[in-house]
């Protein structure tokens, strides 16, 4: 059987994930509460089983010597994906490789040119291999953040509401206190989106619940009393607030 990680090995994995490079075994065994040698034991533990596969630097190529960074999404016969995969990451310029679990644009190639002619030299040889280039686009910028999962309890509810905004890029978040004869108490929130009480548009990102937080799902059941962060790209659909039977109000630091 798989080494599965416990919740001391998931902590340490959040805090790698933030900054493995500046994060020492006595940080992390600080905010664990355990001590620096488990933390080095826990890590060697799952570099062994591969769940840590490596670390790598961030590196800005545009800035370091004005190359070009450029993402490729393309389609890869089924049977053919991983070969095709190994095929991509062999060529000159690609540095990363995305495999998709779909049958169409399954493969998303990340590579680096010396300029827009090296680009279309590597999705020459890219299509040469037998893979459709779907479409391509130059990366700009990219940003990289530890699972919110293996977070510590406390932070979670909060960090997912900054990492909602982060994604879409603004929006608005609200927080309801559901009342005792409120339409969604009882509902799950797969059940809730079904009848029509949360439209597809917005997210629900953070439940707090006698004091705990809860990181909600589909299958997350709503109860009164219950404080609830919602995430809206736009304003809020009337449905969503009638559905609480209170009034919105802003998540703790949004105005």
């Amino acid at each position: 059987m798989s080494y599965r990680p416990d919740e001391i090995d998931r902590r340490i994995l959040y805090y790698l994930g933030a900054n493995a490079r500046d994060t020492s075994a006595p940080m992390i065994a600080e905010e664990v509460d355990v001590t620096p040698a488990t933390v080095r034991n826990r890590i060697n533990r799952l570099e062994e089983n591969e769940i840590i596969r490596g670390y790598h630097a961030d590196i800005d190529y545009e800035s370091s010597s004005g190359k070009v960074t450029t993402q490729f999404t393309c389609t890869a016969p089924v049977s053919k994906r991983s070969a095709l995969a190994n095929e991509a990451v062999s060529t000159p310029g690609v540095i990363h490789v995305r495999e998709l679990l779909t049958g169409q644009e399954n493969l998303v190639v990340t590579a680096v040119g010396e300029d827009t002619t090296d680009v279309n030299r590597i999705a020459q040889q890219l299509s040469a291999a037998g893979v459709t280039i779907e479409r391509e686009g130059t990366v700009l910028d990219e940003t990289f953040q530890p699972y919110n999962g293996f977070a510590p309890e406390d932070d979670r509810a909060s960090s997912a509401v900054t990492d909602f905004q982060t994604v879409v890029g603004g929006g608005e978040v609200v927080e309801f206190t559901v009342s005792e004869t409120a339409d969604i108490a009882g509902l799950t929130l797969k059940a809730a989106n079904q009848d029509g009480l949360v439209p597809d548009t917005v997210l629900v990102v953070g439940i707090e619940r006698d004091g705990t937080h809860i990181t909600p799902n589909g299958d997350t059941q709503i109860k009164p009393g219950d404080l609830v962060s919602v995430f809206s790209p736009e304003a809020l659909p009337e449905q969503l607030v009638d559905a609480f039977n209170s009034e919105p109000r802003p998540a703790d630091g949004q105005v």
